[in-house]
């Protein structure tokens, strides 16, 4: 998923790990540990959160750009699989797990998440933090995929919907 350099512009946007879609605000110099370095400011989009990620180190950090067509694919395709449930391992181990792949800044582990997750509900019901978990990789996912298709975002959570839905009738 996306191998280009991550040089990003003044109003581009672009996708921070565990935090989503955010606007680059501008690109500013500031002294970090006795040095002047330079930062894209970006404003994540839906908690008007601001975050200072190094442009050096934007790839490391995980910065990225917005998914592609082919990368859309990919993700329903994941949505569609078999789930890998693992409810036999206590919750606050999966949790960690999940949390950490949500983190990654991959969209196909926050697919992953979600599909894991949508299914072990259909199972049982999940603890407080898998809810929350649930609906962050939901609305991850939900956010860029409707950034990436132009689409409004209720419309890409009822397709989300409707590939769940198949999936329990197959």
């Amino acid at each position: 998923m996306l191998e280009r350099d991550t040089e990003f512009k003044v109003g581009e946007v672009a996708v921070y790990p565990g935090h989503g879609v955010g606007r680059i605000e501008s690109i500013e110099e500031r002294e970090f540990c006795g040095q002047r370095q330079a930062f894209y400011i970006l404003r994540i989009l839906d908690t008007d959160m601001t975050i200072m990620v190094p442009v050096n180190g934007a790839r490391t950090a995980g910065l990225r750009c917005i998914i592609d067509q082919k990368d859309v694919e990919r993700i329903y395709e994941i949505l569609k699989e078999e789930p890998v449930i693992h409810d036999n391992i206590p919750w606050n181990r999966r949790y960690k797990e999940y949390m950490e792949k949500i983190k990654s800044g991959s969209l196909y582990d926050v697919a992953f998440v979600l599909r894991e997750l949508y299914c072990l509900r259909s199972l049982k019901e999940l603890s407080f933090g898998e809810k929350k978990m649930f609906e962050m990789a939901k609305n991850l996912l939900k956010k860029e995929l409707a950034f990436a298709l132009n689409l409004e975002e209720e419309k890409v959570e009822r397709k989300i919907e409707e590939l769940f839905s198949r999936n329990k009738k197959a």
